[in-house]
């Protein structure tokens, strides 16, 4: 093989990982001091102008959040969530990934399913997706994954050389990729999907307690999924088929509904959990942490101009209440720098006064010291003060932690997440692949070979191929064939 050039930063200097970011110690959250994750997270934001780089296709409405289990103060000290029967307004966008404004939403991809409540301590930002894991475990990939499904820069589309070359050299990605590739990879509508929040989150009550938490939208008009053939049909004769599907059943008065639900781990089983609680490319097994009913969310009003609330929507998963915080999860520790970052260079620095990214919930609004900016509306301020301490009876800190500190421990810089006793690759992939029927199989195995069997990079095919035969023996042989079978067939024009 040829000499290879060194990965650099921007000015230059030499990339020593491109794999992990910087944490501390090897549980703990990711640092700033890491400016090259940074500088490629910050970077990637502005790749596209003016669309969000991410997420582009989008679909938005409103609704409300009603809790229906009297002890979720047990474990969370969130206001919203302090009595049976409360109810808290919120504002959905659900948003296909890799499209571009006009591609159809009914592409095979994951689906964006991003919440904000608007709760009497701010907005709670709940940004998740259709799936209950991604393709990754450390945010430091994220651009170069997008990058591989977005046009390559010469062709101009998408290419499989491209998609599958990065599956195949990533391990990590295979149980995601076998959500993506099944049936579930493409919903029959909004309605008729699931949400999660996917990250680990921390849940704090009012004594002090810390839980961990994974959350489960549970849709109750059913699941519902369209093949590739009905896809390719639907979306060539209309791009917007979900988007019209949802708007359709709610202005009609179906409104639809999702029960949510969560899995709650005492902070101290962590460590010692089968698979590393925190890694997005896992899922806790229901049998050790059972599903426990909250509430049920409703929408019953889509937005009266797309623009103006659809389009400038602006989510954050860093956007906490008291009760509620991150967990060491490295994809999580990116995306709470990344998300807010990207929408203060989209929508510019003040989009958070923006109506339908104010926290409507809170009396008279955000209270800070934030001033002048480009947009800036209202009375910026007026005469007040803008700098704190001061003596003017001016906003000052509650003094209250949102939620708790993680003990860290070990050497600040690249650390290797720690591997817990059942963790590997490709374990969940193999699970769900048998827990399919004969006929979704058959699906899936088609779907992968459609792909795989374009691309062109000399082992790539072989490296795929390897990854799902050490997730299951029979879908790594089941995708081989197939792959074979299309690339042996007469070319018919």
């Amino acid at each position: 093989m040829a000499n290879r050039t060194t990965l650099t930063t921007d000015a230059g200097a030499p990339v020593a990982d491109n794999q992990n970011a910087q944490t501390a110690g090897a549980n703990g959250p990711v640092l700033l001091q890491d400016v090259y994750l940074v500088e490629k997270l910050a970077r990637f934001n502005r790749e596209r102008i003016p669309e969000r780089v991410v997420h582009a296709v989008g679909t938005g409405a409103y609704g409300y959040f009603e809790v229906t289990n009297p002890d979720v103060s047990r474990w969370t000290k969130m206001k919203m969530f302090s009595e049976a029967g409360k109810r808290t307004d919120l504002f959905i966008r659900f948003s296909t990934v890799a499209g571009s404004r006009g591609a159809a939403d009914v592409a095979r991809d994951p689906r964006g399913f991003a919440v904000k409540f608007y709760t009497e301590d701010g907005n709670w930002d709940l940004v998740g997706n259709n799936t209950p894991t991604f393709f990754l475990r450390d945010g430091i990939k994220f651009p170069d994954f997008i990058h591989t499904q977005k046009p390559d820069p010469f062709s101009n589309r998408q290419e499989p050389n491209n998609v599958w070359d990065f599956f195949a050299n990533s391990p990590e990605t295979t149980h995601q990729v076998t959500w993506l590739m099944g049936d579930r990879g493409i919903p029959a509508s909004y309605r008729h999907m699931d949400g999660f929040g996917s990250h680990t989150f921390q849940w704090v009550n009012a004594d002090g307690e810390v839980f961990w938490v994974k959350f489960h939208f549970k849709t109750d008009q059913g699941i519902k999924c369209l093949t590739s053939a009905e896809a390719a049909r639907i979306g060539g004769e209309n791009p917007t088929y979900l988007h019209d599907e949802l708007y359709q059943a709610i202005e009609s008065g179906n409104y639809p509904s999702w029960t949510l639900k969560v899995q709650i781990m005492p902070a101290a089983e962590a460590a010692q959990y089968r698979f590393n609680p925190f890694d997005l490319t896992k899922v806790w097994s229901q049998k050790d942490y059972p599903l426990i009913e909250v509430g049920k969310m409703v929408l019953n009003r889509v937005p009266d101009n797309y623009f103006a609330e659809t389009e400038q929507a602006a989510f954050s998963p860093g956007n906490f209440v008291p009760g509620v915080g991150p967990s060491p999860d490295r994809m999580l520790q990116a995306r709470l720098f990344a998300y807010s970052d990207a929408q203060r260079y989209r929508l510019g620095i003040n989009h958070t006064q923006l109506p339908v990214n104010t926290p409507k919930g809170v009396a008279g609004g955000a209270h800070n010291y934030g001033r002048d900016g480009a947009m800036r509306f209202g009375d910026n301020g007026g005469r007040s003060a803008n700098y704190e301490p001061n003596s003017v009876n001016g906003p000052q800190q509650s003094n209250e932690a949102l939620y708790a500190g993680v003990e860290v421990s070990g050497v600040a810089g690249v650390n290797m997440p720690v591997r817990h006793r059942d963790d590997d690759d490709f374990v969940q992939a193999g699970a769900l692949y048998r827990l399919m029927s004969e006929d979704e199989k058959q699906r899936l195995i088609a779907n992968i070979a459609g792909g795989l069997s374009q691309v062109t990079i000399p082992g790539v095919i072989e490296r795929a191929v390897e990854n799902f035969t050490k997730a299951d023996s029979d879908y790594g042989r089941r995708v081989r064939e197939a792959v074979e079978q299309l690339q042996t067939a007469p070319n018919v024009a």
